[in-house]
């Protein structure tokens, strides 16, 4: 009996430290299940200002149609097949994510899209993270991000989406790998108060503003072995897309002399206006030709706020063969030049 009560003990104790490690570590979200604000059954009214808005920020600044569509990777702007707007991209073209992700087709379709879809449904999954079938969404889908969107932008963006000439395109339902499928669904946050307009007064703010929900740190920022934002090297560049447009690492977007320190704000809109840096041509991954037709103003208030950016060494050159870096740990052009102080 003394035997069974010592291990009954060791278990019990073992128990604890197990919850006391997941309550500390990656919480109990994964075991029971995301955050979920019940649908609601409102409809956003439609106005010509609010579709012109929504246009605006769907094909421009968030760059949705750049993931909800297909592409002709072979060109240098990357043009989406004509007709599929917003129809879903299959991202199996893209190496080194956990699973099969598919961004779904947005457009009115009823059968293939969102047809069905109500209006709250698309705003949950828009800002909060969770699908219209209660799935939580993979965070390649910025939501966390997209938070960022006024109620006003929110209703604009929706009001847009239901605008699209409805394109059948059936494709797959994403399915992310274990562990990962079940971490994912801490992330998602319920909206459940108002989300005034943003502080647009001044310039910088304006570019901070547009930076978040155009999701530019999201790709030039090195990430590490989790797929988490590496700490203090903000828009550092570094972290690899590998597809059909070839293995590209993203710039160093800080004024350190490894960065971008010789642009001036003529040269970032004409880089983003023609996806070319003089005589270097961006690659098609970098959606420069979603951001081109932003107004003069946003592109001159995002290149205002880089400017304040912390500025941070980290040389990443795409034109150099891929060598092993000690700061992000990932292999990259000019990896081998990058060392820790």
């Amino acid at each position: 009996m003394r035997f069974i009560k010592i291990i009954l003990a060791v278990v019990v104790c073992l128990a604890v430290l197990l919850a006391v490690a997941i309550t500390f570590t990656i919480g109990w979200r994964p075991f029971i299940g995301p955050r979920v604000r019940p649908l609601t059954s409102r409809v956003f009214e439609k106005t010509p200002q609010r579709w012109a808005r929504g246009k605006y920020l769907v094909e421009n600044v968030s760059a949705c149609m750049d993931c909800h569509s297909p592409h002709d990777w072979t060109q240098h702007d990357a043009p989406i097949v004509p007709g599929m707007e917003g129809a879903g991209m299959d991202f199996s073209v893209m190496k080194g994510l956990p699973g099969h992700v598919v961004a779904p087709n947005i457009t009115p379709d009823a059968e293939t899209g969102a047809g069905t879809w109500s209006d709250d449904a698309l705003a949950r999954a828009i800002r909060e993270g969770i699908g219209h079938d209660g799935r939580t969404l993979f965070p390649m889908m910025p939501y966390g991000n997209f938070r960022k969107y006024s109620d006003e932008d929110l209703a604009s963006i929706v009001v847009f989406l239901r605008s699209l000439p409805p394109a059948r395109n059936l494709l797959p339902q994403t399915e992310i790998i274990f562990p990962v499928k079940y971490l994912i669904r801490s992330a998602p946050e319920p909206i459940t108060s108002l989300v005034p307009e943003p502080d647009l007064s001044q310039q910088v703010k304006r570019g901070e503003f547009l930076v978040g929900v155009g999701n530019c740190a999201d790709c030039h920022t090195p990430i590490d072995q989790h797929g988490q934002p590496i700490a203090g090297m903000d828009f550092a560049g570094g972290q690899i897309f590998e597809g059909p447009w070839g293995r590209v690492a993203t710039a160093n977007l800080t004024r350190d002399p490894s960065g971008i320190p010789y642009y001036d704000e003529a040269l970032f809109l004409q880089t983003i206006r023609t996806g070319t840096v003089r005589a270097r041509t961006l690659n098609q991954i970098m959606p420069w030709f979603i951001f081109r037709n932003m107004t003069d103003e946003d592109l001159k208030a995002i290149f205002a706020y880089l400017k304040t950016v912390k500025p941070v060494k980290h040389l990443v050159d795409n034109t150099e063969p891929p060598t092993m870096c000690e700061i992000c740990k990932t292999a990259h052009g000019g990896g081998d030049k990058n060392h820790k102080n």
